[in-house]
């Protein structure tokens, strides 16, 4: 081995870096979101939205796993990859190992969801069983989402607003206009997060055969749409106060703004491997823009 080569990391640091911890916000906000409206609603309920916050985490990972596996395996992920460094690619665990715990952490969500199905009925047993699908089809199965250009459909949909919908569902045993609107900024930024990836990816992704939208339309889409997400993100609790579905507290996302200007300058000038720092500032903004956004709508 090379002597200036970097170790490879221990078994458990390996799988914690497989899991993309920095990618968990994008489950962790809808759960909040979620259950700040079911306090507002005074049907707040601790354990649902523990378990959903759990098995929403679950997911994510077990999708990263996927994604790590996946990848790997259909040649998106090589030498030349400009993100974050993947398990399979570097080695650090084989690739049927990563597998198997996207598998099991699939398996473990749908444990959590047993519970929440016995709490909330059979609505959650479905959304349940489409969303461990679609989290295995992001990059797996036959027609991987991803590969296809629908994985920021994919995004918007199950971390915006089934994720949103489902934790209200859950302690409220209902899904109201509010929560449908509310859901929106949060998959908005979930896929600003995509849009930055992709564009960071385009080339390599490309050469794999993976058509995300900005491989099919150029990176000049891939910027375009993190602008308008993001945008888009801010407008809805300016809409939801406007309407009287909320109180004016929920303006308090506007707050995280400032958060924007960075990415955004470099979404606008900069490619490759610059992106990243792109990608770690709207996973910022999404986090407290979540937070302060719940805030104002349990108020």
């Amino acid at each position: 081995m090379d002597a200036l080569a970097p170790m490879p990391p221990g078994a458990l640091k390996a799988w914690f870096l497989a899991s993309r911890p920095r990618t968990l916000v994008a489950g962790a906000v809808p759960v909040a979101v979620g259950s700040a409206l079911a306090w507002k609603a005074q049907s707040f309920a601790a354990l649902p939205a523990l378990a959903a916050l759990v098995g929403a985490l679950l997911i994510q990972i077990g999708t990263n796993l996927a994604n790590d596996y996946f990848d790997f395996v259909r040649g998106a992920d090589t030498g030349d990859r400009l993100g974050p460094q993947r398990a399979s690619q570097q080695g650090w665990l084989a690739p049927k190992t990563v597998l198997m715990g996207a598998l099991t952490a699939f398996g473990l969500a749908f444990v959590v969801g047993v519970y929440l199905v016995s709490h909330a009925g059979w609505p959650i047993m479905v959304v349940g069983l489409v969303s461990l699908a679609a989290g295995y089809a992001y990059t797996g199965g036959p027609f991987p989402l991803a590969y296809n250009g629908l994985g920021d459909l994919f995004v918007l949909v199950f971390f915006g607003v089934v994720a949103v919908c489902g934790t209200y569902f859950v302690q409220a045993h209902d899904v109201t206009r509010t929560a449908l609107v509310a859901s929106l900024p949060v998959g908005c930024l979930g896929v600003a997060l995509l849009a930055v990836n992709n564009t960071r990816d385009q080339q390599t992704d490309e050469r794999a055969g993976k058509r995300t939208l900005v491989v099919r339309f150029g990176s000049r889409f891939g910027r375009a749409e993190w602008f308008t997400m993001v945008g888009a993100a801010f407008v809805v609790p300016v809409l939801l106060a406007a309407s009287g579905w909320t109180s004016a507290w929920v303006l308090l996302a506007a707050l995280s703004l400032p958060l924007s200007v960075g990415p955004g300058r470099l979404v606008a000038s900069a490619s490759g491997a610059a992106l990243n720092v792109a990608l770690a500032g709207t996973a910022k903004l999404q986090l407290v823009f979540g937070l302060l956004f719940a805030v104002g709508l349990s108020r």
